[in-house]
């Protein structure tokens, strides 16, 4: 499925009925005291986190949401019924901001976790409630209040463990394909990737965990070059970056010229400054891929050369992606990563609610 990131809706919480002016009116009571009842509150609409959703596109066919309306106060000191709930599905990772004042209200981050959008009005006052000494046949009541009414931009950003960047036609789709289940699209030109993909890595039973797969990046991402600048958001949720480089790129594409490996590295690494310094300081291994382009010791001599001019000190690989060569050590190795991280995440909650 084409995963869909981003939506602006329209969210109306229902309005509070309206309070009831009423006499008790009974046989040998012919002036009764008044007895107008209370109406009921609006319905909220909140946001659910749903963990089986993974894309927001249901919300480009459906964009206003409307709670049900409190019913009207009644006679012999009926209250109206309150409005209904609104409870709206939307995936896990999703961040919402109200475009009106650009305030992010909420981050859902967790399967069932709600979030109130729009919060219902409330009843209006029956005319029992105006009685006095001196006011013994009030004829005042309160109509009720409107609910709240927002327009949302909802923003996904995927809950995945690491995640993949590099250059357009870096092999990061055929990678993904090479350790997981998940089947992106694959071929010869660049921009293949249009839309993020997941994919689950099973390292062993019960040791797993999840890749994401964003459109290549090109010089100038950060000002709106390419397509993968504005799904730079789905890194900033990973414990881990693997940046996978053609070790041995052939040609250009248009508008862009080649690039040597080294090149490339520090393109995208003044990109992910630009966008967002905290995902240039997020631990980063360096994939070289496409070694199957080369003779062997050729393509290890060249891995040596570009990791010696990048002066790179975190760990780094060489691979062939499409002949799945070389991958499956990394991916035990990222679990390894990811296990001493969630264990020392473990113990700083412990040692803080200690």
């Amino acid at each position: 499925m084409k995963l869909v990131d981003e939506a602006e809706i329209e969210v109306i919480a229902g309005n509070g009925g309206n309070g009831c002016v009423g006499f008790r009116r009974e046989k040998f009571i012919p002036l009764g005291g008044p007895d107008g009842g209370d109406g009921g509150d609006g319905g909220s609409v909140w946001l659910v986190a749903d963990e089986n959703l993974n894309t927001l596109v249901d919300f480009r066919h459906e964009r206003r949401f409307r709670a049900q309306r409190g019913q009207n106060g009644m006679g012999r000191q009926m209250y109206g019924k309150g409005g209904e709930d609104l409870f709206i599905t939307v995936p896990v990772g999703t961040v919402v901001t109200n475009v009106e004042t650009d305030e992010v209200i909420g981050d859902l981050t967790a399967h069932g976790q709600r979030l109130l959008v729009a919060r219902g009005g409330k009843g209006g006052l029956g005319n029992m409630h105006f009685k006095s000494s001196t006011n013994r046949a009030p004829r005042q009541a309160t109509p009720g209040e409107p609910g709240e009414q927002r327009t949302l931009k909802l923003e996904l950003k995927l809950l995945a463990d690491v995640g993949l960047l590099g250059f357009p036609n870096a092999g990061k789709s055929t990678f993904v394909r090479a350790v997981s289940a998940a089947t992106p699209k694959v071929a010869d030109y660049p921009f293949t990737t249009l839309y993020p993909n997941l994919g689950v890595v099973s390292v062993e039973p019960h040791r797993s965990f999840v890749i994401a797969d964003i459109p290549g990046l090109i010089e100038g991402a950060a000002d709106g070059a390419g397509l993968g600048a504005q799904f730079l958001r789905h890194l900033q949720r990973t414990r881990l970056l693997l940046h996978l480089v053609d070790i041995a790129p052939m040609d250009g594409y248009e508008g862009v010229e080649v690039m040597s490996p080294v090149e490339q590295v520090r393109a995208i690494e003044r990109e992910l400054e630009r966008h967002d310094p905290g995902l240039l300081a997020k631990p980063r291994w360096l994939v070289l891929n496409k070694a199957d382009l080369m003779f062997e010791d050729e393509a290890r001599e060249r891995a040596q050369a570009i990791v010696a001019e990048l002066g790179w000190t975190q760990p780094w690989f060489l691979v062939s992606a499409l002949g799945r060569e070389g991958t499956w050590p990394i991916m035990q190795q990222v679990m390894g990563f990811l296990d001493r991280q969630r264990h020392a995440e473990a113990e700083a909650d412990e040692d803080a609610s200690a």
